[in-house]
């Protein structure tokens, strides 16, 4: 037991600190060999930023583990906008101005839709998996288009002053992008194999593992990500992080996954209690970023925030409560 917690920790820690490497290497890297500044910031941070739970799911599909992947991507999403955005306008009220945001948010609302469609039958088939992945380089097409559309976007001049404070040179950007991706793979198994052995040893079964400490654990690098820019006035960067990293989740994080391990037999409570919270979730983040006034930007404030914070708790405590009887 003693073990399996130590691989979790351990796990967790060079997860994070593995995915923050690659995502400043990868986007050193696009910068010197001439990307513009606002494709890095929707590909390669949006991807970056989603990369734990790609690879940890993607490992733990291949290790007969699916359910505790898919737990991973819809847990992660639930995390990113009840936690991390809750956190984040705790610590700074969010405004969104980002006209490419605003686009982003009715687009996740229809990934979680068509999601939702394909978990009716509770099954998620090879067929299914590669349309998932197929819809993502459709949004990762889409992204490419809106960010060369929209020069100009406040998102871009917040990015610009990022990327001009954690620049590395050509060679340091290309070295820490080959480390960052090996750690990633080598802390995903490690996180796996103790997640599933805590699992095992309580008798909880792999969904909630994924939902719960999987999930809180590849969401770490959106949080510090999102509270970091938001204590720099840099909003958009805070909720876009979220925005992209949700669509990623459940389009790449489940589609791999699938593709890797078929799923049958999931669990109904995926469909009729965890992809419920999720939508709710994602409603209310829509109605808070497009604001109840017209012609002002949306704000989730500090009260906003702390509404997001008890929906977490309520929602893990509600998963504590039940355990026995999932």
């Amino acid at each position: 037991m003693i073990l399996f917690t130590l691989a979790i920790v351990i796990g967790f820690i060079l997860l994070v600190w593995s995915a923050d490497r690659f995502v400043e290497g990868a986007a050193s890297t696009a910068k010197h060999l001439g990307m513009p500044t606002l494709l890095i910031g929707v590909l390669i941070v949006g991807f970056g930023t989603s990369a734990p739970e790609m690879v940890v799911s993607a490992v733990a599909a291949m290790e007969d583990n699916p359910t505790l992947a898919l737990g991973n991507a819809i847990g992660s999403n639930i995390v990113n906008i009840a936690l991390v955005l809750g956190v984040t306008a705790l610590v700074s009220p969010i405004v969104v101005h980002s006209k490419i945001v605003k686009k982003e948010l009715p687009l996740l609302i229809l990934i979680v839709l068509v999601t939702g469609y394909l978990l009716i039958d509770d099954t998620l088939t090879l067929i299914e998996g590669i349309v998932l992945l197929g819809a993502f380089f459709v949004l990762v097409g889409w992204s490419v288009y809106a960010a060369i559309k929209n020069k100009g976007d406040s998102l871009e001049d917040e990015l610009e002053s990022e990327l001009k404070e954690h620049i590395m040179s050509l060679k340091d950007g290309i070295v820490w992008v080959g480390i960052g991706l090996v750690l990633l793979i080598i802390s995903s198994r490690i996180l796996v194999w103790g997640a599933v052995g805590v699992a095992h040893e309580f008798g909880v079964n792999d969904l909630v593992i994924g939902l719960t400490i999987v999930a809180l654990g590849t969401s770490l690098p959106e949080l510090a990500a999102s509270v970091i820019a938001a204590k720099k006035g840099e909003h958009d960067i805070a909720i876009g992080n979220v925005v992209g990293s949700n669509m990623f989740n459940l389009l790449a994080v489940i589609g791999i996954a699938t593709v890797i391990n078929p799923m049958q037999n999931i669990p109904s409570e995926v469909l009729q209690r965890d992809w419920i919270i999720m939508l709710l979730l994602s409603v209310m983040l829509l109605a808070m970023a497009y604001g109840f006034k017209p012609k002002k930007d949306g704000v989730i404030s500090r009260a906003m925030g702390t509404a997001f914070i008890l929906c977490y708790i309520a929602y893990n405590s509600y998963l504590a409560i039940n355990l026995g009887n999932i």
